[in-house]
């Protein structure tokens, strides 16, 4: 799927809870692998489909360690607590501390409609946190105190 762009807040898709891919098809793959190049191009490690405009539960990521695309993803366990600033693709400027399970346990399907359970900590668990939040409508900025989500908001709407 070429032509895919980011979308930035305050798109409203970006607030939205997506919904659940019922069918692998061929343009749910080329979907996935379009974010995938994105993703690269911009220099993300993590991309959900609502920050390219498509209301459905497909994310894609990579941190160092192999591509992953997963539709449907679901986070079954989570463990421990960290904070690390976060940067997000559809909040270009905007840094937040925030609060992440350390470890977590997630199940989705590939591209081949196989389910599978990634065991993630760290980085990778923090990534899908991030992306899965994305398909809930949830951002980084959420996660700020209100006085400090009115500053960012104000300072993303008026790029």
């Amino acid at each position: 799927m070429s032509g895919l762009r980011i979308v930035i807040y305050p798109h409203e898709i970006l607030s939205c809870t997506s919904t659940p891919v019922r069918n692998i098809d061929d343009q749910v793959v080329r979907l996935a692998q379009g974010m995938s190049r994105l993703m690269v191009a911009s220099q993300g490690i993590g991309l959900a489909a609502p920050q390219v405009g498509i209301s459905q539960r497909v994310i894609t990521l990579n941190v160092g360690d192999g591509l992953i695309s997963l539709i449907n993803p679901v986070i079954l366990e989570c463990q421990g607590q960290t904070g690390r600033e976060e940067g997000c693709l559809s909040c270009p400027g905007i840094s937040v501390d925030v609060m992440r399970s350390e470890k977590t346990l997630v199940r989705g399907l590939n591209l081949d409609g196989k389910e599978v359970t990634i065991e993630a900590e760290g980085l990778k668990a923090r990534v899908l946190q991030h992306e899965i939040d994305h398909l809930d409508g949830i951002l980084i900025l959420d996660k700020l105190p209100w006085l400090e989500k009115m500053v960012a908001k104000r300072k993303l709407r008026r790029r």
